[in-house]
């Protein structure tokens, strides 16, 4: 009897993934299926639900009589010929400007806000939808409304306006300029203008160091030694391949690598290849081997019977929990401490960011991504730009194309401009087997073709989450805590998923807190953990590089670059090429 023929071979699968490529390339890689089901879901159970429908009906009523009041109050103000000094019943970020207190602007934007308020209530609590298709349709409604918010329009924002008076237009002509260049380095895929004053190697990523060990898929950077002295446990940073690892080394200011070396560690950092078509094939099983494994092997040729102290940044800490938990099952003991930054190991509750990911998107991209090999930068950057439009998209569009004016390019807008691909496979496999099906907190997991708990690990735990992370809550973060009983110490940082990280010591308007929880110990709820951790003051850094400290040994003489006779020498400076492909 003949072996089955692959399902990847037979004729109508073949002409499935062509259509299914073809829709997602039309569909901006957002699958409709699951728009058109989330949509039908809640509107079937919405019709069949009268309580809810007399709800919503008060709260209109309640609203009209609010925006009523205010107007007579607006116009009363007008007929005694004083500006109005009634307060707005809805209060709101984006309409701070005084120039929004004015009539009709005033009236504009408070009914604006009531309709967006409305939309949330219709679309939250309906009984009966599925608890993924209510926060889809609360999203996609949130969405359209704000493309017609009256802030993001030339005649209704009087900012705008009193702009355009005072200058004749003349920031609309700015703005108009603007767009075309923008346009035109879309088109031909050029950086954004200010980009060129943060070259990788001469601006950013410039602390000094050696490429001792490049392979197929990494380059791994060993940074020369800044003291006298150093900790005898080395650092092993493992970055996310969906981002250039220098976000760790921007300027010499903020840069955490060069921070670590300064206070006496010797530090290596992986930096993942941007992947093209021919590396399709690379699923998680060779980024665990060919860059987590291969660089521990190489840290530990280089600086032999010492442990290291792993340290991985979202995704990149997402793959190190996964190692570290292989190692455990395996017995190898070559890790002295595990350091997750803005790692979740828990997808079950993972944010908005699944909002994006159900069956139905996973197969459109996965046919998309079987079409040309990876998934397109710009296509990622697209979804973490829709889950905060005001911050990352509206008020862009109106300070450069409306006011005339371009922000000042900084260190971290351009390396967030400088974004990777990543390979069809491996994208595919984190997808389902983290997102879609959590089996890294179920145990499912698998590394060298056997499953991975985090049970197992006992390494003490350094763990970072961050307040205002729309990639990585922290809230999802701190699920470490019931899914390994070791040493955790848990930090939690205002900021951003890279903002929160990237907080050298001198920044103001910088707090963390911080608590750790004992091997063994009791478990404390993430609320709760945040009202009782106390406050502090300033950058994390120093408090994580203290906690290292009390982890590593006596200060020896630092190390040589590399193994001068052995497999891992000296094969370049850093930041090495990889980091430098587009």
């Amino acid at each position: 009897m003949s072996a089955e023929k692959p399902d990847a071979a037979l004729p109508w699968k073949a002409l499935d993934n062509s259509v299914h490529a073809a829709l997602s390339h039309a569909c901006l890689s957002l699958s409709p299926h699951s728009i058109l089901l989330a949509w039908m879901d809640w509107a079937t159970h919405l019709a069949a639900s009268p309580g809810k429908n007399l709800e919503l009906a008060r709260l209109a009523f309640e609203q009209a009589g609010q925006l009523q009041s205010y107007l007579c109050e607006c116009l009363a103000g007008l007929h005694e010929g004083e500006e109005s000094t009634a307060t707005p019943p809805v209060d709101d970020r984006r309409f701070r400007d005084p120039a929004w207190d004015h009539w009709p602007f005033n009236l504009l934007h408070q009914s604006f806000l009531m309709h967006q308020r409305w939309w949330e209530a219709a679309t939250r609590d309906v009984w009966g939808v599925d608890p993924h298709h209510e926060h889809a349709v609360a999203f996609a409604a949130r969405q359209w409304l704000d493309m017609f918010s009256p802030g993001n329009l030339l005649l209704t924002n009087p900012v705008v306006l009193r702009r355009s008076f005072a200058e004749g237009g003349a920031n609309l002509g700015r703005g108009l300029a603007y767009f075309l260049d923008d346009v035109t380095r879309h088109r031909h895929r050029l950086p954004p203008p200010g980009a060129e004053q943060f070259v990788v190697g001469r601006d950013v990523a410039v602390t000094p160091g050696k490429v001792v060990l490049k392979n197929r898929l990494i380059e791994l950077i060993q940074y020369a030694p800044a003291t006298e002295k150093v900790h005898p446990e080395p650092i092993l940073i493992v970055p996310a391949w969906i981002m250039k690892y220098y976000i760790l080394d921007l300027s010499p200011h903020n840069s955490l690598i060069r921070y670590l070396v300064e206070q006496g560690h010797t530090v290596f950092c992986i930096s993942w290849k941007n992947p093209d078509a021919d590396d399709a094939d690379l699923g998680m099983d060779e980024y665990l081997d060919l860059g987590f494994r291969a660089a521990l092997d190489a840290v530990t040729a280089i600086l032999p019977g010492r442990k290291v102290h792993a340290t991985g940044y979202c995704l990149g800490g997402t793959l190190l929990a996964i190692a570290a938990a292989a190692m455990a099952r395996d017995g190898d003991e070559r890790l002295a401490s595990l350091n997750l930054f803005t790692a979740q190991t828990d997808f079950s509750e993972p944010g908005e960011l699944a909002l994006f990911i159900d069956e139905s998107e996973v197969a459109l991209l996965e046919a998309q991504m079987a079409d040309t090999g990876y998934l397109l930068a710009e296509q990622m950057g697209g979804a973490f730009m829709m889950l905060r439009p005001y911050d990352l998209l509206w008020s862009r569009l109106v300070g450069e194309y409306l006011l005339g004016e371009r922000r000042p390019m900084n260190d971290l807008m351009a390396w967030n401009a400088d974004a990777t691909r990543m390979p069809a496979k491996m994208h595919a496999q984190y997808l389902r087997r983290l997102f879609l099906n959590d089996d890294l907190s179920e145990g499912r997991h698998p590394a060298d073709g056997r499953p991975v708990s985090l049970g197992d690990i006992r390494l003490p735990v350094f763990s970072v989450g961050t307040t205002a992370d729309h990639v990585a809550p922290w809230r999802s973060v701190y699920k470490l805590h019931y899914l390994s009983p070791t040493e955790i110490t848990f930090v939690l940082t205002n900021g951003g998923h890279n903002a929160g990280i990237v907080s050298e010591p001198g920044r103001p308007r910088r707090q963390y807190q911080l608590h750790t929880r004992p091997a063994g110990g009791g478990y404390i709820a993430p609320d709760e953990w945040q009202a009782t951790a106390p406050v502090q003051q300033g950058s994390w850094w120093p408090a994580w590089t203290a906690w290292l400290h009390e982890r590593s040994g006596e200060p020896v003489d630092p190390p040589r670059m590399g193994t001068p006779r052995g497999s891992y020498r000296v094969l370049g400076d850093a930041p090495g090429e990889y980091v430098k492909a587009q």
